[in-house]
């Protein structure tokens, strides 16, 4: 049988390639930090939270690390629990080998050439430039895949305990519910394990830097409600009327 003859085969293979190279993407791009206030035209400012002095700097890794919250609510819409867990552990083995193959492009001997190769465009060490952006430590790795597996088993529980009292009824109730929960969650595990053992931050600045990352999460996650709506009637309309029922009545028993 042609695997790709059911419509729920073809929407999760799309939901979870989607759901898997989103968080692959986020882990990489997390090394870049971003002004926010700058990023939107506005001038930077400061305040103080725990006596720590911040604005809003952010990895680039929490523009779509919501997306990638999202998405397990859909998934979990649709296909419950057990489609959710798979895809996890299957994001976080995909981006270990990720970090594997890139430690071994690291190490490969640079060519000489290529090591100078950007000088003229302000780049005096190419290898290193590659290393420092792709060589991000392992504490950082151990912490992100941590709270990575960790935010997605909270975010499923919650999703269908609000579901099972919802039932078909608020769709924003248990996705942003459980959103906002399970990223509270990720959000200092990362920290705790990332710079608080690996590199012995303060509680204040961990606390302070965690809270400044939620806050952003927290107002992604309400300005994308509307996506999960949108998403939800474009998959019934794909899947059709009785085959979305039973495929959500499924998910729900099998939690």
């Amino acid at each position: 049988m042609n695997i790709l003859e059911k419509k729920e085969n073809i929407l999760f293979l799309i939901l979870g390639g989607f759901f898997v190279s989103n968080a692959i993407i986020a882990e990489f791009i997390g090394v870049k930090i971003f002004s926010l206030e700058n990023t939107l035209g506005f001038d930077s400012f400061s305040y103080t939270v725990f006596g720590e002095l911040m604005s809003f700097n952010l990895t680039a890794g929490v523009v779509i690390w919501p997306v990638v919250f999202i998405m397990t609510d859909i998934i979990n819409e649709y296909f419950g629990i057990k489609g959710v867990r798979f895809l996890s552990f299957l994001a976080v083995g995909l981006i270990s080998y990720a970090f594997l193959i890139v430690i071994f492009a690291i190490h490969l001997s640079p060519a000489t050439w290529w090591v100078k190769s950007a000088i003229s465009e302000g780049v005096p060490n190419f290898q290193f430039a590659f290393q420092k952006i792709f060589g991000q430590g392992l504490w950082i790795i151990i912490g992100s895949l941590v709270a990575f597996l960790i935010g997605q088993i909270i975010d499923v529980k919650v999703f269908q305990k609000l579901k099972s009292l919802t039932g078909e009824k608020k769709i924003w109730l248990r996705a942003t519910g459980s959103t906002l929960v399970s990223q509270l969650i990720d959000s200092f595990i990362v920290l705790f394990i990332a710079f608080k053992i690996g590199a012995d931050w303060s509680w204040s600045l961990l606390i302070a830097v965690g809270l400044n990352n939620y806050i952003f999460k927290f107002l992604i996650a309400i300005v994308l409600t509307p996506l999960i709506y949108f998403s939800h009637a474009i998959i019934d309309w794909y899947l059709g009327e009785d085959l979305a029922h039973h495929l959500k009545e499924e998910a729900l028993r099998n939690t």
